[in-house]
């Protein structure tokens, strides 16, 4: 099953609906045992960072999330304190797993964010989360090209230059995961890629052909 995490926020319903569009079974989940049970995730999201990070340590979902997307057993939370299981499931349960961030759920990523400073970002890229400055409208908002910068998973099949749909007035910083990057008068992450993560700044499901090729390369992982 594919769990679309359903955290009170973000755009499930959109994304949901996509991925039935293409053939697969998905549910939104909001509770840590029902991300146990998945085989793939995906994590939506639209709003304040902050919120978001809120939201997902009140439903039980912070460390679990995090031992999902990083392999091994060493996972740690942001408090120093090890990953010890959650609501009954057994930590074993909470084994890396494919994973997909959208807008805001690529974002909290990061290590922080200056939408909320002094809350921590899942911390699995380096980097913080900055808000668009000096240049051009903000919220960058409309459709913008991708700059593929290495090969990945999720981009085969999606040619070079291709136009995908944004809204957002953050934007997470280039990094050695970043396998595709968008210029909106600052050069960002606009897909990161690396072991079983994936994650992209835009809307998949409202990026035309390109996005829904995006969505079916994560759906064939």
């Amino acid at each position: 099953m594919i769990a679309l995490i359903d955290y009170g926020g973000g755009n499930v319903g959109s994304v949901l609906k996509a991925i039935r569009y293409l053939g697969c079974p998905a549910e939104a989940v909001a509770r840590p045992e029902e991300l146990a049970a998945a085989t793939k995730i995906i994590l939506p999201g639209q709003g304040h960072f902050g919120a978001m990070m809120k939201a997902l340590e009140d439903r039980g979902m912070l460390e679990p999330l995090r031992r999902m997307i990083l392999p091994g057993d060493t996972c740690v939370s942001s408090g120093g304190k090890p990953f010890r299981g959650n609501a009954g499931v057994p930590r074993a349960a909470f084994q890396a797993k494919p994973f997909l961030g959208i807008c805001l759920g690529l974002q909290v990523l990061y290590e922080g964010s200056d939408e909320a400073p002094g809350v921590p970002g899942l911390g699995v890229l380096r980097g913080r989360v900055k808000r668009f400055e000096g240049v051009f409208k903000v919220p960058h908002v409309g459709w913008s090209q991708l700059e593929i910068s290495q090969d990945a998973r999720l981009l085969r099949g999606v040619e070079p230059g291709s136009f995908v749909y944004y809204c957002h007035s953050y934007y997470g910083p280039v990094t050695p995961e970043s396998a595709a990057i968008t210029d909106y008068g600052q050069r960002f992450a606009a897909v990161v890629e690396a072991a079983n993560l994936g994650a992209v700044q835009f809307h998949p499901e409202k990026s035309g052909e390109a996005g829904l090729r995006v969505l079916k390369n994560f759906l064939d992982s």
